[in-house]
């Protein structure tokens, strides 16, 4: 009875279950025919949809959708095979394209997304990162004509740290935009020659160092790991490609019930475009790819051009855009290299620090997560507070914002793979409001400093010992405060802040946010967070800190580097810009002073940064661009003419009315302030136009136009280093930094024993008034003159 009980049982349920999901065949008034389970009126379960276009799936159904595992063909020829979710190929799948191209990996919403293989029509290979249907993260991408690039993608072009392997045997790894050499990098011969240095928009631009083949040369294991991180991104990247590489569906997307006309309707539209857009995406049919790889391989035969050598000898050399401009012959033995005695010297200043050694080997990446991790709590803390002035409470000692980080994370904070620390956050309304007055957003500013790429270690300009971090985008400089320093800030704060928002076109640091990090034994990190002045887009061929002062102001030539900071007797050149940016400048330089002095500020100093654009007459001795053997398909006429606009020759500096539209507007550190207004076209606002490198708008302290003059002091010069001309065109960047020492009674001491045995006025420490006026004196006079009238 019991038997019986079970299979009646059974049989009831296999007929509820056929009443819910029946098998039928449906024909629609549009052409489209369905064969397969429904539920309701809806497809859901096993079928087969044919459309009336051709287009055939089989698979999976559910409530009207493609859900599941399952198979497509379009009438072209192309078919996909793998996962879908709500009517898109979203999970992992293959896409075959009619033309041969295909595509192995996850999808996501009908595009490619997470690790995925490409194989392409002219046999080039990609394998890697997608986001939404673009290259982008780590990625191998091999050339049929057996090149080969490893690295960083990003918008669907080689953009970061990555390698390129020419078929000549030529390689070059360094950084990368736009699918262009960008940045600092190595780059080696297939003959064994060796350059390091650094490269604009694909063209040597800036210092750099070449050893001929058979010489001696450094070590590469220290020039390459340019950043460990990225080393091991590309190790993740290799393992992400294997061949039986496991992938993870993902249904992020919310599936909404639809009727059965417009369901299918959308499906049929959708899947009749997407074997449109792999044409879009073939690299073969003009992706950067494919209109990059002249370009890129623009040295392919670069070997051949440079002159090889006795094995002992080095060539320094230095570039603007392509044009070569000086060169040193040296014997390798020449070469400034680091003794086990200078080693030891700088391990020793290291320990001088309080702080230093608190992290142990690893303080640098502690440090770092540390900080990124106070900033994104405290800024979202104080983000959704409602904006309003600022009170004097507002910098009193109790605005501050203080929280503990265990390690495994409590209510408020998250787990992390640090060290134990006690955060503090320094009157966090005054620099919401100073964020807001610069125009920060606060999204873009936590995501600058606190996102996945983490922050870069730069070495110390001074001899403060202080450590500096700057932001991965270039936005944003972190440097570590002593005590007293961290007091005199907090008691300018309020007059700074009153300063700057008086003056937006000040050229004082900008200061966005100050901190503390206090470890379970007691021992602190301030630190302080400001716009980097250099923030650009052009290289900056030489940097200086001037102060006004002689005594000591000179920069050994052992120590001198392609990022050395020079000071002010390495300054060889003086600086002739329009009569009305000039009176602008100055005008700003003199209320900045005048600032610092009522606060007792001295020791400040300018720092400029000196971009320099190829001599008009030099243009043609640009290496020119070798193409190797061209690929099956050539870029498209659009994309040559793009990628012939980026390759164009400097041809100057030209000075045009402002047009905001024509502009870069990226938000920055300097998107603050007024644009200037130029005597030379009528006293009217004006941008910077680079003819082929970019249109700039014209700010106080940023993108100003200028020409450089070298001094001819009669010094003799090396029979080896040669430089080919005294006039350049110039861009200039420049701020008044260091602004955090008083006059004190140490100081004043210091003042005194040293005009003992220097002349007063040559010293940099005297009374805050005088040293006001030196700076100023020295600017007008010995770096921007006013031009001589005839």
């Amino acid at each position: 009875m019991l038997f019986l009980h079970s299979v009646l049982l059974e049989c009831t349920m296999t007929s509820l279950s056929l009443v819910r999901c029946r098998f039928e065949e449906k024909s629609f008034s549009n052409g489209d025919v369905y064969i397969g389970k429904i539920k309701g009126m809806l497809p859901h379960g096993k079928g087969k949809y044919t459309w009336s276009d051709g287009a055939v799936y089989e698979g999976d159904w559910v409530n009207g959708k493609m859900t599941g595992k399952g198979l497509i063909t379009w009438p072209t020829g192309a078919k996909y095979e793998g996962e879908f979710s709500g009517g898109y190929l979203h999970g992992h799948g293959t896409f075959t394209h009619s033309t041969g191209c295909i595509y192995t990996g996850g999808w996501r919403m009908d595009a490619h997304h997470g690790i995925g293989r490409k194989e392409y029509s002219n046999s080039d290979v990609y394998e890697g990162l997608w986001k939404e249907g673009i290259r982008e993260g780590c990625g191998r991408y091999s050339w049929e004509n057996g090149n080969t690039y490893i690295g960083n993608w990003k918008s669907g072009k080689i953009d970061g740290r990555g390698v390129m392997k020419w078929a000549n045997g030529d390689i070059f790894d360094g950084c990368w935009l736009n699918g262009l050499k960008h940045g600092s990098g190595v780059y080696r011969f297939a003959d064994g020659g060796l350059y390091i240095g650094t490269w604009s928009k694909g063209l040597k631009d800036g210092k750099g160092t070449f050893y001929p083949a058979g010489s001696k040369q450094p070590s590469l294991k220290k020039l390459c790991s340019l950043n460990s991180d990225d080393s091991r991104l590309l190790l993740n990247m290799e393992k992400h490609t294997a061949p039986k590489q496991k992938f993870t569906r993902s249904f992020s997307e919310k599936i909404s019930v639809s009727g059965r006309s417009k369901s299918s309707r959308q499906i049929s539209h959708r899947t009749s475009s997407l074997d449109a857009n792999c044409i879009l995406q073939d690299p073969a049919g003009g992706c950067i790819c494919r209109d990059s790889s002249p370009t890129l391989s623009q040295t392919f035969n670069e070997s051949q051009s440079e002159a090889t050598s006795v094995n002992s000898l080095v060539y320094e050399r230095e570039y603007m855009q392509g044009v070569l401009i000086m060169e040193r012959i040296r014997n390798y033995s020449e070469m400034p290299h680091k003794n086990k005695r200078q080693n030891k010297y700088s391990v020793k200043q290291v320990k001088k620090g309080s702080w230093i050694d608190i992290f142990g080997g690893s303080r640098s990446y502690y440090l770092k997560l540390n900080l990124q991790l106070g900033i994104r709590y405290t800024v979202g803390k104080i983000t959704p507070v409602p904006a309003r002035e600022v009170r004097s409470s507002d910098f009193g000692d109790r605005a501050r914002i203080r929280m503990y980080f265990p390690k495994e994370g409590s209510q408020l904070t998250p787990p992390h793979c640090s060290i134990d620390f006690y955060w503090k956050d320094y009157c966090p309304m005054v620099f919401r409001n100073l964020r807001e007055m610069f125009k920060l957003d606060a999204a873009e500013y936590m995501m600058s400093i606190c996102g996945d790429s983490g922050l870069r270690d730069i070495s110390s300009p001074g001899k403060s010992g202080s450590i500096f971090f700057l932001s991965q985008d270039d936005r944003f400089v972190i440097k570590t405060l002593k005590k007293y320093e961290l007091k005199v800030m907090l008691n300018m704060l309020p007059k700074y802040y009153h300063h700057v928002g008086s003056y937006e076109n000040t050229l004082i640091t900008k200061f966005f946010g100050l901190h503390r990090i206090t470890l379970r034994g007691g021992k602190k990190v301030r630190f302080v967070v400001m716009g980097n002045m250099f923030c650009t887009e052009l290289h900056i061929h030489r940097r200086y800190d001037l102060k006004g002062s002689t005594q000591g102001r000179y920069t050994k030539e052992d120590k001198i580097n392609s990022n050395t900071t020079l000071k002010d007797l390495d300054l060889k050149y003086e600086f002739h810009m329009d009569k009305k940016l000039r009176e602008s400048l100055f005008k700003q330089i003199s209320l900045d002073c005048m600032f610092l002095e009522s606060q007792h500020i001295i020791d400040y100093s300018l720092l400029l940064g000196l971009h320099f654009r190829a001599p008009e007459n030099l243009k043609a001795l640009v290496e020119p661009p070798r193409l190797m053997q061209l690929p099956h398909s050539l870029p498209s006429e659009d994309d040559a003419h793009k990628q012939g606009e980026q390759l164009i020759i400097p041809k100057g500096l030209l000075l045009v009315a402002h047009e905001p539209s024509f502009v870069n507007t990226a938000p920055g550190p300097h998107i603050r302030g007024n644009t200037l207004r130029a005597y030379s076209i009528g006293d009217k606002q004006v941008d910077l136009l680079l003819p082929g490198t970019a249109r700039l708008r014209v700010q106080l302290g940023v993108n100003m136009p200028a020409q450089a003059t070298r001094k001819l002091q009669g010094d003799k010069v090396e029979e080896s280093e040669v430089e080919l001309f005294e006039v350049y065109d110039v861009v200039l960047y420049m701020g008044i930094i260091d602004i955090l020492q008083e006059y004190t009674v140490k100081k004043k001491l210091e003042h005194a024993c040293k005009s003992l045995q220097y002349d007063p006025m040559t010293i940099s420490v005297v009374e805050p008034k005088t040293y006001a006026e030196r700076f100023i004196n020295f600017m007008e006079k010995k770096v921007f003159p006013e031009p001589e009238t005839s």
